[in-house]
């Protein structure tokens, strides 16, 4: 940034320091951007922008489904594309949006997979395999990939494989079976850790958790800072990453700008 730039976002105090060293880091990805409030101070307060500020208030019993509502609120979604292999079913590919980061130590990721009405067993391939097999990797989707990726999502019959059908590359997985998504720069081997299920008012399993320890990570090189965040601290620059995240409907995110704010307990790095 210029001179006067860079005085311009330090007057904006730590949010816009921040923001400078950053900028001064990267210098070429152009998504950092000041804070929505740079001027903001507690305990000043924050309104909602809309002239009508009510309220609309809903009962999930009273409604005839829940799920247009919780998929457009609940936004946006990372999208877990995951691979799995049995015996029994062969192999499989399918990307699921309820998911996300649970722990860091041990690292485990998840996601939850809804009931498959049509199969005999109930199970959608994915969770039929991991019930077999116990390993699975889960990749991230990126921008480059998305319409192979999002193919995935179509109900091929089981032991159809999707990595063919939507013309993915494999590439062995080192800990587990399954293998990973060679397009993907970002994939996680895990082991089945905890498995639970969800029930309706009727006692109908209507989805399954599930979560898994990660036990190896690939990284593409272009993506990865292996001392990112110190010695033995690697990071991944998300606006190489390019992620997918999933919003209502059939409506994919993109990540196309960010900020940074600095946590009030904490001093500015």
């Amino acid at each position: 940034p210029t001179g006067a730039a860079v005085a311009a976002l330090i007057g904006c105090g730590a949010a816009g320091w921040l923001l400078w060293r950053r900028l001064a880091r990267t210098g070429e990805d152009g998504l950092e951007t000041l804070p929505p409030h740079p001027g903001w101070a507690p305990p000043a307060k924050m309104p909602m922008p809309f002239a009508d500020a009510s309220h609309v208030s809903l009962d999930p019993a009273e409604l005839v489904s829940c799920y247009p509502l919780m998929i457009s609120a609940m936004v946006p979604r990372p999208i877990a594309l995951v691979s799995t292999l049995s015996d029994a079913y062969g192999g499989n590919l399918a990307p699921f949006s309820y998911a996300g980061l649970f722990n860091h130590d041990p690292p485990t990721v998840g996601f939850s997979v809804v009931a498959n009405r049509s199969a005999a067993d109930g199970k959608k391939d994915t969770l039929a395999n991991i019930d077999a097999s116990g390993e699975f990797v889960v990749h991230i989707m990126s921008e480059w990939y998305v319409e192979a990726a999002n193919h995935c999502c179509g109900a091929f019959p089981r032991g159809e494989d999707e990595f063919d059908l939507a013309g993915l590359t494999r590439a062995p997985s080192t800990k587990v079976r399954p293998p990973r998504v060679k397009e993907a720069a970002v994939a996680f081997e895990c082991k089945l850790s905890h498995r639970h299920e969800m029930r309706n008012a009727r006692g109908e399993v209507t989805a399954t958790l599930l979560l898994g320890e990660v036990q190896m990570i690939h990284l593409a090189a272009a993506v990865c800072e292996l001392e990112g965040a110190g010695k033995g601290k690697p990071t991944v620059r998300f606006d190489r990453l390019m992620p997918m995240s999933r919003l209502g409907g059939n409506t994919y995110g993109r990540t196309s700008s960010t900020f940074d704010l600095p946590r009030p307990d904490r001093s500015v790095r």
